[in-house]
C-alpha cells in the first residue's frame, strides 16, 4: 500500500510538471507574439505549483515573467521593477541563462535609463533614482549607480547618496574610458563618436581630422568632493575632513580632488586655505582653459558668483570660443534677475514706488544688455540652440529689440517644427 501510495505521488508530480510547462510554452509563445498580458495569464496559472519544480523550470518560468512584465510595462516602474527582480531570479537559479537573457536585459536597461532621464528633466528626482538603481541591480555597472547618486542628491535625499557613493568608491570605479575623437573640420570642436570604426567612418567622410584617442578624466575626485559636501550639509564636518584626508594622501596632485578640499574649505569659512588651494590648481596647468572652466563650475556649486564669472572669463581669455563658458557667465549674471523683478513686484504705486520701479526696470534692463554678448557669441558657435535662442529671444522682447525679438522667433519657432 506504501509503494502505491509513493508511486501515486509521483505520478502526481511529473504531472504539476507537465502543467508548470505546458502554461510556460504558452507565455513564451505569447510573447513572441507581442500578447504580454495573456503571457502574464499563463504564468499567474503556472505560479501555484512552482514549488515542486525543479531550478530549470523555475528559471524558465522567472525568464518568460521577466519578458512579459517588461514587454507590457511601457513607462510603469512597478512592471519594470518586477521585471528586473525575475531576470534577476532566473538567473539566481539558473546562471547558464545569462547569454539567453543578455537581449531583454539590454532593452530593460535601456527602458530605466530612458525613463530616469525623462524623470530627472521633470525634477522627478526619487523615481529616476529608483529607477537608476533599478538598472545597476540589471547591469551591476557602476556608472548608473553614479547617476543614481547624483539623482538622490539633486532630491536632497543625501543618506541614499551617501550609500551609493560609498557603494561606487569600494566597487572601484572610476568612470574612466577611452574615447574616440576627431576635430570637425568646418568649425574646430573636437567631438566624440561612439567606437573607434564610427570616428574612422566621420575622419574617412572629409568632415573630421586630426582622429585621436583619448581617455577621460576619473570621477573619483568628483564622488569624494560630493560626499565632502554632503556630510558637511548634514553637519558632519569630521567626517568630511577625514574622507578627504584619507583621498588627498591617495592622489595628491589629483586636480578634482584639490577642488574638493577647496570647495570643503571655503564651505567651513577656512578661507585662507580655500585661495591657497586654488592657487595651487591654476599653478598646476596655468595655460588650460579647462581648468579655469572646472574651477567656475565649482565656485558657482558653492555660491561663489563672482569668482566664477572671473574664472570663467579667464577660460575664454585662453580659449574664446569656449561655448560652455559663455553659457555659464550668461546664466550667472541672469540669476540676478529674479531679486530685481521681485523687488519691482513688491512696490506700490506712489510716486516714490515709481520711481523705484523705474530705476530697477533700468537696472533689469542694463542686466539684459551686459548679458546678451556672451549669449550672441554662444548662438554663433551653435546656431541651432534652442535654450539660448529662446533665452535671447526674451531678452530682445524686455529691450524693445522688435527686429531682433522676431528673428529670433523665427528661428525657434523653425528648430521646433522640425522637431
Amino acid at each position: 500500500m506504501k509503494t502505491r501510495i509513493l508511486i501515486t505521488g509521483l505520478a502526481f508530480v511529473s504531472a504539476i510538471s507537465f502543467g508548470q510547462k505546458k502554461e510556460i510554452k504558452k507565455a513564451e509563445k505569447a510573447i513572441k507574439s507581442n500578447e504580454y498580458s495573456e503571457a502574464l495569464t499563463y504564468l499567474s496559472e503556472a505560479e501555484p505549483m512552482l514549488g515542486a519544480a525543479d531550478n530549470d523550470i523555475r528559471a524558465q518560468f522567472y525568464a518568460a515573467r521577466g519578458e512579459a512584465l517588461l514587454g507590457s510595462g511601457g513607462s510603469d516602474y512597478k512592471k519594470l521593477k518586477g521585471s528586473a527582480e525575475a531576470f534577476s531570479k532566473a538567473l539566481e537559479l539558473n546562471p547558464k541563462m545569462k547569454d539567453q537573457l543578455a537581449a531583454p536585459l539590454q532593452n530593460l536597461r535601456a527602458a530605466l535609463i530612458n525613463g530616469a532621464i525623462t524623470d530627472q528633466n521633470a525634477e522627478n528626482y526619487k523615481l529616476a533614482t529608483d529607477k537608476l538603481y533599478t538598472s545597476y541591480m540589471v547591469s551591476n555597472d557602476a556608472s548608473d549607480l553614479y547617476y543614481a547618486a547624483g539623482n538622490a542628491v539633486n532630491g536632497k535625499d543625501y543618506d541614499t547618496a551617501i550609500k551609493y557613493y560609498q557603494m561606487i568608491l569600494d566597487s572601484g570605479y572610476t568612470g574612466v574610458t577611452e574615447e574616440f575623437v576627431a576635430t570637425r573640420k568646418e568649425t574646430g570642436e573636437v567631438e566624440a563618436f561612439d567606437n573607434e570604426n564610427v570616428r574612422n567612418i566621420a575622419v574617412k567622410s572629409g568632415e573630421f581630422i586630426k582622429p585621436e584617442k583619448r581617455v577621460s578624466e576619473s570621477k573619483k575626485g568628483e564622488i569624494l568632493r560630493n560626499m565632502t559636501l554632503i556630510y558637511i550639509e548634514l553637519g558632519n564636518n569630521e567626517k568630511a575632513v577625514e574622507l578627504m584626508k584619507v583621498a588627498r594622501a591617495e592622489s595628491p596632485n589629483d586636480v578634482y580632488l584639490m577642488r574638493a578640499d577647496a570647495d570643503m574649505s571655503y564651505k567651513m569659512g577656512d578661507v585662507e586655505r580655500y585661495n591657497e588651494l586654488m592657487n595651487k590648481i591654476v599653478a598646476s596647468d596655468p595655460e588650460n582653459p579647462e581648468i579655469y572652466f572646472n574651477l567656475g563650475v565649482g565656485s558657482a556649486e558653492i555660491g561663489n558668483k563672482e569668482k566664477a564669472i572671473g574664472y570663467y572669463n579667464k577660460a575664454l581669455e585662453l580659449k574664446p570660443d569656449y561655448e560652455g563658458a559663455l553659457i555659464n557667465i550668461a546664466v550667472l549674471m541672469l540669476s540676478g534677475e529674479s531679486v530685481l523683478v521681485e523687488q519691482m513686484n513688491g512696490l506700490g504705486n506712489s510716486s516714490a514706488d515709481n520711481k523705484k520701479y523705474d530705476a530697477l526696470k533700468q537696472e533689469r534692463n542694463d542686466l539684459y544688455s551686459e548679458t546678451k554678448p556672451y549669449l550672441e557669441r554662444a548662438l554663433k558657435l551653435s546656431p541651432n540652440n534652442s535654450e539660448v535662442i529662446r533665452t535671447l529671444m526674451n531678452i530682445y522682447s524686455q529691450l524693445s529689440d522688435d527686429a531682433n525679438y522676431k528673428a529670433m522667433k523665427a528661428k525657434l519657432d523653425a528648430i521646433e517644427k522640425k522637431g
